[in-house]
């Protein structure tokens, strides 16, 4: 027989992992079993068992599949780069800009599974602890690098404008992410449902706008 070469199986993998995506954009992750994911696929049980041994083993690809294609490195080191620590402000808006025309770009099928995850991780922490330490640290969740960037920048324009926050960087880096968890469920939630409470409310751009007021109110701007 002819030997299967690489492309055919990385092809084969590619179409299990769009079959887990579109399987988890329909249920909650807590819900999925590997018989939606083949029946989603149709391909054969033994198929689907010769490229992931278990569930598990395929949300890992899932996570990793997604978190590369939604990095803000790039993006967040560009604005990081050019900043000037006397328009900091300035700095701060352009990050949150940022972040919600990546969210705005991401769509709301992957923040359901965002949403899903963390369902799974109320639910089931071990074994979302498990799944999260074989992915590899250039594919964990872009807010990884964020909050990295952040921590650094913040503690930078502080000790250089002599700033007197209100709060320590800590508290105000937990905020943010707090504040993008809120933010990523409202929109989902309002772009999901044709609810009239919810219409025209939880826009990104104009949530993003308000953290930045509120990260530069913390930071004892104005």
């Amino acid at each position: 027989m002819p030997r299967v070469n690489e492309e055919y199986l990385e092809n084969k993998r590619k179409e299990i992992i769009d079959a887990a995506y579109r399987v988890c954009t329909k249920k909650p992750i807590t819900s999925v079993v590997m018989k939606d994911i083949i029946a989603e696929t149709g391909f054969s049980h033994g198929l689907i068992y010769k490229y992931y041994r278990d569930l598990d083993d395929l949300l890992r690809d899932l996570v990793i599949r997604i978190n590369q294609q939604n990095k803000i490195d790039d993006k967040l080191d560009a604005i990081i780069n050019k900043a000037n620590t006397n328009k900091w402000k300035s700095t701060i808006q352009q990050i949150c800009d940022m972040l919600s025309e990546q969210m705005l770009e991401t769509g709301t099928d992957i923040i359901k599974i965002s949403l899903y995850s963390d369902m799974l991780a109320l639910s089931e922490p071990e074994r979302v602890s498990r799944i999260a330490k074989k992915i590899d640290k250039d594919a964990q969740s872009p807010l990884f690098y964020l909050v990295k960037v952040l921590e650094e920048y913040l503690e930078k324009i502080i000790r250089e404008k002599s700033l007197k926050p209100v709060k320590t960087v800590d508290e105000i880096i937990q905020f943010i992410i707090i504040s993008y968890h809120g933010i990523q469920t409202g929109y989902a939630l309002s772009a999901s449902y044709d609810a009239q409470h919810l219409k025209d409310k939880y826009q990104p751009k104009q949530m993003f706008s308000c953290l930045a007021q509120s990260i530069i109110s913390m930071l004892g701007g104005k």
